[in-house]
């Protein structure tokens, strides 16, 4: 029964990521910005974003006190343990019950595993050690799981994807599947991809978590915005793991 539900809801969820994106012409967001910021991204000498890789490489390697290990004293060398994982998250958890995120994972594994404090959602820690594990899986293709828990997150956050909100009473595939390669604000529209997150964007100055992203849009419209870690903003990032799937993961990614 539980394996006919997840096909069904898989099937849904095929349907109208095909209708909605062309999975043939499916296009990451660095091929709508100019060149300059594609050779940041290209070159890591230059990328931004590797000061935060940098930062959570010391994370991994560090204990976080109390005589705990560290990252690596589990998990050892991150090139190896860590290839792939990043491309499978946000994921349904067992022991919680819902889907988590990779920066809810870690955390997890700090409260139960190192008996240290949870990273703060968008903190320079959380982002870092996010960034230095997701690099782990650049060039993989995103591999989003295909048990029941997880679609059904997913199936939630298509649900959400198509909802107009706010005052402007706008849905994110009103932007991202019916009008991307048009012009917002003098900005091109991109396809909506989450392959490359946490990314560095120019107009943060800074790192950011697909979910600061989101909620910078529910916020452009006008809508409600949803705290950090909210189940309903890990629900339509898992809906967009699955629209992605198959594309090649970019962290850190550099964004106009």
């Amino acid at each position: 029964m539980r394996r006919a539900v997840g096909a069904a809801v898989w099937v849904c969820l095929t349907g109208l990521a095909l209708a909605a994106d062309d999975r043939e012409s499916r296009k990451s967001g660095i091929e709508f910005v100019g060149e300059s910021t594609r050779a940041l991204q290209r070159d890591d000498t230059l990328n931004p974003g590797m000061l935060w890789v940098s930062g959570g490489e010391t994370l991994w390697t560090s204990e976080p006190g109390q005589g705990a290990k560290s990252c690596a004293g589990c998990h050892g060398d991150a090139s190896t343990s860590m290839r792939g994982v990043a491309s499978r998250y946000p994921a349904f958890e067992p022991a919680v019950g819902h889907a988590i995120t990779l920066g809810q994972r870690i955390n997890l594994c700090r409260q139960n595993r190192q008996g240290a404090t949870p990273l703060a959602p968008e903190s320079e820690d959380r982002l870092g050690i996010e960034s230095y594990v997701a690099m782990q899986s650049r060039g993989l293709p995103v591999d989003s799981p295909q048990d029941d828990g997880t679609l059904a997150s997913a199936e939630r956050g298509r649900t959400l994807y198509f909802k107009r909100i706010g005052q402007l009473n706008l849905s994110c595939a009103q932007c991202h599947d019916r009008n991307w390669g048009g012009k917002l604000a003098g900005a091109v529209i991109p396809q909506g991809h989450a392959n490359a997150y946490p990314v560095y964007r120019l107009e943060w100055q800074s790192m950011g978590s697909v979910q600061r992203r989101l909620r910078n849009c529910m916020s452009g419209v006008r809508a409600l915005v949803p705290a950090y870690d909210a189940q309903e903003l890990v629900d339509l990032e898992a809906y967009l793991a699955q629209r992605a799937r198959g594309m090649p993961l970019e962290t850190p990614g550099v964004r106009p």
